[in-house]
């Protein structure tokens, strides 16, 4: 059984939002500038450049697509502290537009893909089709149509040239790199290596077309989670059309009481966490675009561009380390990570140290005590476990995260900073007992998950793409 541990470790990462601010890179003008002014006017100042800095980068965030729009959208949800909290609303609402809206192209511009795509008019292919669009990915726009035999759908188009920019983007990833840094530290290699590694499968609709329509069968039936089925032999390489679903955005869901917005939470943490131990596989993009709360009261969830599938072994490694964690047994999670080779260097590294990283980082789960997770709860564990700014396990952040588990790892992550926007509670711990410990379900939407299980057995979504095998390892 988990100790009721004190949360302290939490407590501690939510301090680093004023180290994050007061460390990031001022211009060499804004330091000369200070000299001899009061300590207000130098903290002003520092202020003043540091907002300037940030906006920027959203600026620049803003104006890129594929790599530059993923950081965005996940900078959007993780809600990192990076100005003051005077600030903050202002600035988190700059990074909503990356969330919610990428550069738009002209209709005319975006029906010539799909035309040319399907190699005849859109007419013939669709009976309505609303020209506005009604959502933007990150390498495309979603809009409303209607088939031919009256079933509404949505259907996602990729940007004209969006494929020719996107590998322009990884190929100027070095550059991007020093650009990011200077404001945003905790954007480490490995995170913008695991995103190279993945995006540009992202550009291949067909392929998505084909694991959404699996995972949609794979939920099929379920009580309280939906996944609209796409339609592949209406998807191309650039085109992907899937059943519409009507419902409320994630800003809505915000307005919800808390007991909704409690229970749409731990949905969303069943879904994007629960599915890798249950099913071995799990949607590797977590961000609050990709869900909608359906009339009927079903969580649907969006987008499959990056999606994962785990060697069962390593999914069971995981369990073994959060088991571990939770009960404090910090020899036996050393030994872990050292035979799995994410600990490189023995010497430099103690149990404590590794107990207390992982802690810091997924403490919200593994204590058994309601929490209220806030974005800075969701963004202080963050913080912890990357920034190079936090003094904290410096010995761990310098050894070696597999690809395989960096990408699981961001999914928790950006998980955790979803229920942060929401402002959920929950114990987290209880629920997550159900994949760690193979326990009975407590909660009304585990009563319900176990019940529809038991009827519809797991299997794996066969089509479903894994990161390339021989993937080098990233240094976290």
């Amino acid at each position: 059984m988990a100790k009721n541990v004190p949360t302290s470790r939490l407590s501690r990462g939510t301090k680093l939002g004023a180290v994050a601010a007061s460390s990031v890179i001022r211009s060499k003008k804004t330091r000369l500038s200070m000299r001899g002014r009061s300590e207000a006017v130098r903290a002003r100042m520092a202020e003043e450049s540091m907002i300037r800095t940030t906006e920027q980068v959203v600026m620049v965030l803003g104006t890129m697509k594929g790599v530059a729009m993923k950081l965005g959208q996940m900078m959007s949800v993780l809600d990192l502290d990076l100005v003051p909290e005077a600030h903050r609303e202002r600035f988190q609402q700059r990074l909503a537009v990356l969330r919610n809206a990428a550069p738009t192209v002209s209709f005319d511009g975006m029906r010539a893909v799909i035309e040319e795509d399907f190699g005849r008019p859109l007419t013939e292919v669709f009976a309505e089709f609303d020209p506005e669009p009604i959502a933007a990915a990150s390498i495309g726009q979603v809009y409303r149509a209607t088939l031919p035999d009256g079933r509404a759908v949505a259907v996602k188009v990729q940007y004209p040239g969006v494929d020719v920019a996107v590998r322009a983007d990884l190929k100027n990833l070095t550059m991007f790199r020093r650009v990011l840094a200077s404001a945003m530290p905790w954007i480490t290699p490995a995170v913008l290596d695991e995103l190279k590694l993945n995006m540009e499968s992202e550009l291949d609709y067909r392929a998505e077309a084909a694991t959404q329509t699996e995972i949609a069968h794979l939920y099929r039936d379920h009580p309280f989670i939906v996944v609209p089925s796409a339609l592949p032999e209406l998807s191309t390489t650039r085109v992907l059309v899937s059943e519409f679903v009507e419902g409320a955005g994630f800003d809505e869901i915000r307005e919800l009481p808390a007991p909704q917005r409690d229970r749409v939470g731990e949905i969303i943490y069943r879904f994007y966490v629960g599915s890798l131990f249950t099913f071995n596989e799990f949607c590797g993009d977590p961000h609050p675009g990709n869900v909608l709360l359906a009339r009927d009261g079903r969580v649907a969830f969006l987008d499959f561009g990056l999606f994962n599938r785990m060697d069962p072994k390593l999914v069971e490694f995981e369990k073994q380390c959060l088991r571990a964690a939770a009960e404090d047994r910090a020899e036996d999670l050393r030994r872990l990570m050292i035979e799995r080779g994410v600990i490189d260097s023995p010497d430099e590294i103690g149990a404590e140290e590794c107990l207390e990283y992982v802690l810091a980082a997924s403490e919200w789960c593994l204590v058994d005590e309601v929490l209220t997770i806030t974005p800075e709860l969701a963004s202080g564990a963050f913080l912890l476990a990357v920034d190079p700014r936090a003094s904290e396990f410096t010995g761990m952040k310098q050894q070696n995260l597999p690809p395989e588990h960096l990408f699981s790892r961001r999914a928790d992550f950006l998980t955790f900073g979803m229920l942060g926007q929401l402002e959920c509670t929950s114990n987290w711990h209880l629920i997550a007992r159900e994949w760690l410990y193979d326990e009975p379900p407590v909660t009304d939407l585990g009563l319900a998950h176990h019940d529809w299980l038991s009827t519809h057995p797991p299997k794996p979504v066969k089509k479903a793409r894994a990161r390339k095998a021989g993937a080098p390892a990233a240094k976290s």
